[in-house]
């Protein structure tokens, strides 16, 4: 999946959400094509490159639960508004995120990508800012689909 680098109109919509909703970070993972595990492949706003090595099991982390449960997810207060251990969270960990909302990517009906956004500060995403997400998710899904599945 290394093609993902070069897709400029990733970059594009990823860029423009972050500067739309004023978020610090915005990243994207995808479910691996071979066997259950869920990458990042691509952050924008990062403060190092620790998100490439990240790779957490379906069902653990916001990206395994966002695309076990195929439903949107809101931290507003990390780590203390969690459920689980702060480790199972790598992401908000490398990336210093306190608040995140997360919604899955489908392909062919099935959740197999993560769009999250992020802030290094307490924050509640709000209603629009949450349909922002969603309309860039499924730009994403189009510009993926032609690329990748």
């Amino acid at each position: 999946m290394s093609e993902l680098r070069e897709l400029p109109e990733l970059f594009i919509v990823c860029e423009r959400l972050r500067a739309e909703i004023g978020c610090d970070f915005v990243g994207l993972a995808l479910q691996n094509e071979s066997g259950p595990d869920v990458r990042w492949h691509y952050a924008s706003g990062n403060l190092n490159d620790k998100y490439k090595r990240i790779t957490v099991r379906f069902g653990k982390g916001i990206a395994g639960k966002i695309i076990s449960s195929g439903s949107p997810m809101m931290i507003t207060n990390f780590p203390n508004s969690i459920i689980g251990k702060v480790t199972d969270y790598p992401i908000n960990l490398a990336e210093k995120l306190v608040a995140t909302y997360a919604v899955p990517l489908f392909f062919s009906g099935i959740p197999k990508g993560v769009l999250l956004i992020g802030k290094r500060e307490e924050y509640f995403f709000a209603e629009e800012e949450q349909e922002k997400v969603a309309e860039s998710a499924q730009a994403l899904e189009q510009l993926l689909k032609e690329h990748l599945f």
